[in-house]
């Protein structure tokens, strides 16, 4: 009998082990849960003019291109700084669980890489053979930087010091004695990124409109009779978003659309002169109200993929609905502008 305790010791420190170790699991998978919950919150919109004429700090208003290139910073850190961070190259949980918030970053990033890029290339210069500004030159590419890089170098050092260029031109920009940093808000320049506006706009609403499945006559060739393209497609397309892929396209859009209202806005202060002259600021506040629209707040705990009329709801198409009338008004905004 005397044999028999030590076994019976072990078995009750093996119970009590597996017992202490089944309430770490269930306490770990209650903090990831609750982490999965709170990270999955999309940031507020926010007024970039209020905070830019505080990171300002001077008497009167900022000069022109300030609240754009302030705006364009804030967004990156908004990217980087939200709650649970940037998650899009998570390897652990309860990152590497979620997916909407890093198709929202994607959108975000999609933006922000478009605008940086017209920053570089029309806003900073005054014609087609400038020289282009040397902080421009560093940020724009640290924002085309690897969206799921982990380590060495990692997306969230790549993009933080596109940051910090940004910063440097906004503190040039503002300096009276540098000349060499300029912002030029010309009915041109505004015109060409809008032009990417327009094509990232259209495709979203494609890709959401794709939802439900589409039949659709191959329109890529039209206008033109001599045009050519590289291979033969059918003259009857059937398009159709995977139901796994639905919510990723929602929130990608979700998050594109987030960036271009506070883009847009920055722009209205920056462009208003050009666009009270061409009798255009109404067309981009209404642009602006369209879009704001996509950031009403989804009720559901998932998006529905319901048909066109049936007794679900379809999200992609409320949101598609809205992207295509946002995109509509742009093209007619484009047009304004290229009036003399």
């Amino acid at each position: 009998m005397d044999m028999l305790k030590p076994l019976e010791v072990s078995e009750q420190k093996m119970s009590l082990i597996m017992r202490v170790l089944l309430i770490a699991l269930g306490v770990y998978a209650i903090v990831v849960v609750a982490l999965m919950l709170y990270w999955s919150r999309e940031p507020e919109l926010f007024d970039m003019r209020a905070k830019a004429q505080e990171l300002h700090g001077q008497a009167g208003d900022p000069v022109t291109g300030y609240v754009t290139t302030a705006t364009l910073m804030r967004v990156a850190e908004t990217l980087l700084d939200k709650q649970g961070g940037y998650l899009s190259n998570d390897v652990a949980p309860p990152g590497v669980l979620l997916d909407n918030i890093p198709n929202w970053e994607f959108g975000v990033v999609t933006q922000l890489r478009d605008l940086a890029r017209a920053l570089r290339n029309d806003f900073s210069r005054s014609q087609t053979q400038s020289t282009e500004d040397p902080d421009l030159s560093i940020a724009d590419p640290h924002f085309h930087y690897d969206t799921d890089s982990w380590v060495l170098p990692s997306t969230e050092s790549e993009y933080r010091s596109g940051i910090e260029a940004l910063k440097r031109y906004l503190a040039r920009l503002s300096d009276v004695r540098d000349p060499d940093a300029q912002f030029y808000a010309r009915a041109d320049n505004l015109r060409d990124w809008l032009a990417i506006v327009e094509k990232r706009l259209g495709s979203l609403s494609q890709r959401l409109s794709a939802s439900v499945g589409q039949v659709r006559i191959n329109t890529d060739l039209k206008g033109d009779p001599a045009a050519e393209q590289s291979t033969g497609k059918p003259s009857v397309l059937e398009v159709k978003t995977p139901w796994l892929e639905l919510d990723d396209v929602f929130y990608e859009a979700r998050g594109s659309t987030w960036a271009l209202i506070h883009f847009l806005r920055a722009v209205e202060t920056d462009f208003r002169g050009v666009l009270e002259d061409k009798n255009a600021l109404v067309s981009l506040r209404q642009i602006i109200r369209e879009l704001e629209a996509t950031q009403e707040t989804v009720w559901s705990p998932m998006i529905l993929n319901g048909t066109g009329f049936g007794f679900l709801a379809n999200h992609s198409l409320v949101m598609a609905s809205y992207i295509s009338r946002a995109n509509a008004a742009v093209i007619d905004l484009r047009s304004l502008l290229a009036q003399g």
